[in-house]
């Protein structure tokens, strides 16, 4: 049952490649006339990966870039750190290839990207019962408005870019948050955990420091369904969810490369793993403490207003868990999604018509097999009667895999121009962004709507670039060697790219990829939650703005 959305979308992708191919053939004449010389005027560009689930590659420097959502997310990634948007836009996107020619297409090809994004925003407000019902594909039309003129434009450049968002990104996001969905669903923490002001606060920095050591997206999994099921007998819950987004699902993850995927690229191209634990550590800490300190006041304010009671659990004698043996599986998806950010493995070829090669990693392969094993060993291993107490249900999963397919290839052309630098059509943008104050508010609004592990990569090699420096003089210049070396204007810029990646992913539903899940698992349970535009103007504007602002008046001016 969990596979449907992934075995549904890969015949998509499927029919979506025949038709390339064969377009390739019949139109390969045109499509080179119709480039106008876009290869030769295009800069070569870094492409860049981000595991939002976690799993992220170096290639030198002439070569693309994949990192760390996904989740994962991913991306991704996520995720160790499964947050993100994906995993790993560009995991061997091809090795010594010349200039990407989408990133050369114009702003307006993104429009299919802002469709889905207000159909995600709006149709659960205008029509819910029809956006239930067809949600799927509502999500797939977004897509193939996209995918069918970009195949006619350029069958070979088309496929290659479509072949390599779904099997460097889109399926290890989902493969990732399928297992620590799977896995997470399979713990049960039950027992006289209340859902008061205090508990809930201890849950939330319970979870924030969690972020950091299996990221974002397995700490968010492991314990949403606590804090829900300690609180299901309130009636105010929606801020509950908010918050924990807010901190667990994102600014959590902010003090180890494990915690979110452009941390763990960082550390792939040359920033020691600790450095973030201190670099990190002061604005972390004033963020946490002013998000909790407002989610503490709130949560008073409502808990005092509460009519419900609590209902009696005559099994409540202390805090208990069960299922804990899926805590070695948790640790086995992490153990892959390092395994696969640190062997160098060769690739399989999937594809060579385009611009770029598409690449495949062997550890890339091995590290989804591990996954798979890990979630399937959850199912087989732990009594059916835990994930019943858990309220476990495949809708989640479901909903994020389906809508995340089409936002997947709609986002194709906007991740190119950025990723294109000067050469594309934000150029304007990418090079008026310089300091730590620019780089923070740059970083952290395109990561609260794109992928931000390749915004986090395009902004650190504008901040290396602009000192002359190459990735050998990273840990130098972070202060890991001679004195003489360090700098302490790309010490600060590095900060502000680093937070802006992190913090701002908690800004939207798609800033982060464990944000979206958390939302369908609360919504699953019956909370409901705000829209997409809802979300960002009564929550995330109003609250973390005003302690984003606090932290560059502290930190970044």
């Amino acid at each position: 049952m969990a596979c449907s959305p992934f075995c549904t979308h890969v015949r998509i992708l499927l029919l979506l490649v025949v038709c390339g191919t064969l377009a390739c053939g019949l139109n390969a004449g045109a499509a080179r006339a119709q480039d106008h010389g876009t290869a030769q005027d295009t800069e070569q560009i870094h492409a860049t990966s981000a595991d939002q689930g976690g799993d992220a590659h170096a290639v030198e420097d002439a070569h693309a870039v994949d990192g760390a959502h996904a989740g994962d997310d991913a991306h991704a990634g996520d995720d160790a750190h499964g947050d993100g948007h994906g995993d790993g836009h560009g995991d061997g996107h091809g090795g010594g290839h010349g200039a990407s020619l989408t990133g050369g297409l114009p702003l307006w090809t993104a429009i299919p990207f802002v469709g889905i994004l207000l159909s995600i925003a709006l149709g659960p407000l205008i029509a819910p019962h029809f956006w239930h019902q067809h949600f799927p594909k509502i999500s797939a039309l977004w897509a193939l408005a996209f995918a069918v003129p970009f195949l006619i434009w350029n069958p070979a450049e088309a496929v290659q870019e479509i072949l390599h968002i779904y099997l460097l990104d889109y399926v290890p996001f989902i493969i990732l948050l399928w297992g620590l969905f799977t896995i997470s669903g399979g713990i049960y923490v039950g027992g006289s955990l209340r859902g008061k002001p205090v508990v809930n606060v201890a849950l939330l920095a319970i979870g924030t420091l969690l972020a950091s050591l299996i990221g974002t997206t397995g700490a968010a999994m492991v314990l949403v369904r606590p804090l829900l099921r300690a609180n299901d007998w309130r009636r105010n819950k929606v801020h509950l969810i908010i918050f924990f987004i807010f901190l667990v699902a994102n600014i959590g993850g902010s003090l180890t490369p494990l915690g979110d995927p452009p941390l763990f690229l960082g550390f792939l191209h040359g920033v020691p793993f600790f450095w973030v634990t201190t670099a990190l550590l002061p604005h972390m800490l004033v963020a946490v403490v002013f998000v909790l300190a407002i989610f503490f006041v709130l949560d008073t304010i409502l808990y005092r207003r509460e009519t419900n009671e609590p209902e009696a659990d005559p099994d409540a004698g202390g805090i208990k868990i069960e299922g804990l043996h899926n805590i070695l599986f948790l640790l086995g998806v992490m153990g892959a999604v390092i395994m696969s950010g640190s062997l160098k493995l060769p690739g399989v070829t999937v594809y060579t018509g385009g611009s770029h090669d598409v690449i495949v990693p062997w550890q890339n392969w091995l590290k989804d097999i591990i996954i798979i094993l890990m979630g399937v060993l959850s199912l087989r291993t732990t009594a059916k009667v835990l994930r019943e107490k858990n309220g476990f249900s495949w809708f989640p999963i479901q909903e994020v895999a389906y809508l995340f397919a089409g936002i997947f290839m709609t986002i194709i052309p906007a991740l190119a121009i950025l990723k294109a630098g000067s050469a594309g059509a934000l150029a304007g943008l990418t090079e008026a962004v310089h300091g730590p104050m620019r780089f923070f508010w740059a970083t952290g609004i395109l990561s609260s709507f794109l992928d931000n592990a390749p915004t986090y990569l395009t902004f650190f090699n504008s901040a290396l670039g602009g000192l002359g420096q190459p990735e050998s003089m990273v840990a130098p210049m972070l202060g890991y060697g001679e004195a003489a070396a360090r700098n302490v204007g790309f010490i600060a810029d590095l900060q502000a790219i680093s937070a802006g990646a992190v913090f701002m992913g908690a800004m939207t539903y798609i800033g982060n990829a464990p944000n979206f899940m958390v939302k369908a698992i609360a919504e699953e349970a019956g909370i409901p939650m705000p829209s997409f535009f809802g979300f960002l103007v009564k929550w995330s504007i109003p609250v973390l703005i005003p302690v984003f602002i606090i932290v560059t008046l502290i930190f970044f001016l």
